[in-house]
C-alpha cells in the first residue's frame, strides 16, 4: 500500500508548547490537505531542550501529548515526532509517539541513546527498548536523532523486518555533512526506507555560543535515492509518496542480511 507522508520541518519555540502546538497543528492541516496519511515532526518539537523549564512543565504537557492525539483524530492522520514525556516520578524521558489516525498511541519509543555535549544524560532517562509498529503501509522502526550514529539499532530493525525507519532530529547545522551521510547509510545498509525529519533555528543551552539547527531533513530510499531534500534554515512541509513494498523487493533482489556472518562479530564490547 502507497504512503504519502509529509516533513514537517520545524522551527521551536523552547520552551512554549502553546506556540509550538497551534503552529504545529496549521503544518498538520496542510498535511492532511494534501492527502498525506503520516506527518513527521523533529525531535523535542513541543518544548527544544530548556532543561529547568522542561522539569517544570514536564507533568502538565501531558496534555499536550493528548491534544495531538486529538489532533491526529480530528485531520484523520498519523503523526509522529519527539517530545518530552513523563517515564516515572521525577523522571522525563525524550519519547517518540507515534498517534495513528484515530488518535491512539499506536508506538512509544523513548531515546536510548543520549547525547552528552548538551548534557542530556543528566535530564533525561534513557529508554531500555526499541519499538517496531506495525503500520497500514508495513513495519515502522522508531528511532531519535543520536541513535543515527549507532547502525546496531537499526540492523535489529531490519532483522525484525522493519520496512522503513522514522527518526525525528535536532542535528546542528555545522555536522549537516554527517547527517547526510549517515542517514543514507542507515537506509542502504539496511535496504529499508529512511524518514528523518531536522529542526530548523537556534536555541540557547548554555554551551559557548547558541546551537544553530541545520534542517536538511531527508527521505531515502531503501537503494540510497533521495526523495525528498529540505533546505537548511526555513520552516517547511514537503510531501511524496513511497511504496513501502520497495524495501522487499530490494532485499528480494539481493538481500545482505542473508549475507552476515554474525558467528564472526563482538558486539558484546
Amino acid at each position: 500500500m502507497a504512503l504519502t507522508v509529509s516533513l514537517a520541518q520545524f522551527r521551536v519555540t523552547p520552551g512554549d508548547p502553546a506556540d509550538n502546538l497551534r503552529r504545529g497543528e496549521a503544518m498538520i492541516a496542510e498535511a492532511a490537505r494534501r492527502g498525506s496519511d503520516l506527518v513527521c515532526f523533529p525531535e523535542m518539537w513541543t518544548t527544544g531542550f530548556p532543561w529547568r523549564t522542561n522539569a517544570r512543565i514536564a507533568p502538565a504537557h501531558e496534555t499536550v501529548l493528548d491534544a495531538i492525539g486529538a489532533l491526529a483524530a480530528k485531520y484523520r492522520i498519523w503523526i509522529f515526532g519527539s517530545m518530552l514525556g513523563v517515564c516515572g516520578p521525577g523522571k522525563v524521558a525524550n519519547t517518540g509517539i507515534l498517534f495513528d489516525s484515530a488518535g491512539d498511541r499506536a508506538g512509544v519509543y523513548r531515546k536510548t541513546h543520549l547525547f552528552r555535549p548538551i548534557h542530556e544524560e543528566a535530564h533525561i532517562t534513557a529508554g531500555d527498548s526499541l519499538t517496531l509498529v506495525e503500520t497500514p503501509w508495513g513495519r515502522a522502526a522508531l528511532a531519535i536523532c543520536y541513535d543515527i550514529r549507532f547502525p546496531e539499532l537499526f540492523r535489529t530493525y531490519a532483522l525484525r523486518g522493519a520496512d522503513f525507519v522514522l527518526l525525528p532530529a535536532a542535528f546542528p547545522r555545522i555536522r549537516i555533512p554527517m547527517w547526510r551521510v549517515l542517514a543514507h547509510a542507515r537506509a542502504i545498509e539496511n535496504q529499508m526506507f529512511f524518514v528523518g525529519v531536522n529542526q530548523v533555528g537556534s536555541e540557547d543551552l548554555g554551551l559557548e555560543e547558541p546551537l544553530i539547527y541545520g534542517g536538511t531533513s531527508l527521505l531515502i530510499d531503501p537503494l540510497g535515492k533521495t526523495i525528498l531534500e529540505a533546505n537548511d534554515s526555513e520552516e517547511i512541509l514537503l510531501t511524496a509518496t513511497i511504496d513501502p513494498a520497495l524495501t522487499a523487493a530490494t532485499r528480494a533482489a539481493g538481500n545482505v542480511l542473508l549475507d552476515r556472518r554474525p558467528e564472526l562479530y563482538d558486539l558484546a564490547r
